[in-house]
This record gives C-alpha cells, structure tokens and sequence, in this order.
C-alpha cells in the first residue's frame, strides 16, 4: 500500500503555514489599531495613489475585487476612507484616505515593520533577501502566466 502523500514538505502546505504565521504575527503587533492587512494594504496603496478606482486597488493589492468592496465599507465605516462617484462613470467608485486614515496608516508603520521582522526572524540577513527574491519570482512568474 502506498504511503500517503508528504503534506508537511509540500510547498503548498508550508506556503499556506507561513501565510497563517504571518497574519497571526501581523495581528498580534497591529491589535491596538483593529486592522487587518488586507485594510492596511490598501490604507497604504491609497496614500501612495489617492482617488484610485475600487477595481484597479483591489487588482494592486492583490485581492478579490468582489470582496473589496466590503473591506474597504469597514474602512469608511473607521472614518479611514472616502468613496465617491466617478463623475465620468458613476458606476466607478474613488477612492481617498482620510486624515484620520493616514494618521493611523503612520501609526501603524511602527507595528508592521516589528511585524516583518518577528516573520523573517528564524532567517539570517542573506536568506532574508533570499526569501524574499524567491517569492517575488514565484509571485510574479504565477502572475505572468497564461
């Protein structure tokens, strides 16, 4: 009988185990400001491109336009975000982060950048760059396939 299939070594699995390490890390260091990072991510993208449309941030930050729009109503509902009509395609929405917003955003650089170092801890300074070249490569060479 066959032996069953080496889940703990399969890149999938340990992906999908450092991802929940690394949202569990993200919370524990951003727990005062009540925010995921999906809503960070997109605070962020915001700041940087201010009344950019709901579908192209969600594409930017690399999540489910669908569900962006719920994401990003508990954003506004914090006073963190502004939506408003395109007045060229009132089907479009735009998008501004408010001062409170950025404010926080700022506030919470701090939490996140303890965050990404407690994620890459267990490595030395050369296999964090490592890793970090190594996932943008299987990031972008998923992304650039057909």
């Amino acid at each position: 009988m066959a032996k069953s299939f080496d889940f703990e070594h399969a890149p999938g699995h340990l992906v999908r185990r450092a991802h929940q390490l690394a949202v569990a890390i993200f919370m524990e260091e951003t727990g005062d400001f009540d925010v995921t990072p999906v809503q960070f991510a997109i605070l962020n993208a915001l700041i940087d491109d201010p009344g950019e449309d709901q579908v192209t941030l969600a594409r930017r930050v690399a999540f489910d336009a669908a569900t962006s729009g719920s994401v990003i109503s508990r954003l506004e509902s914090k006073g963190w975000v502004r939506r408003e009509a395109d007045p060229a395609d009132r089907r479009r929405k735009l998008l501004w982060v408010t001062p409170q917003g950025e404010q926080v955003a700022l506030r919470m650089k701090r939490a996140v950048v303890r965050a990404q170092a407690r994620i890459v801890a267990p490595l030395d300074a050369a296999e964090r760059v490592q890793l970090a070249q190594l996932l943008g490569k299987l990031v972008a060479g998923h992304e650039a396939a057909p």
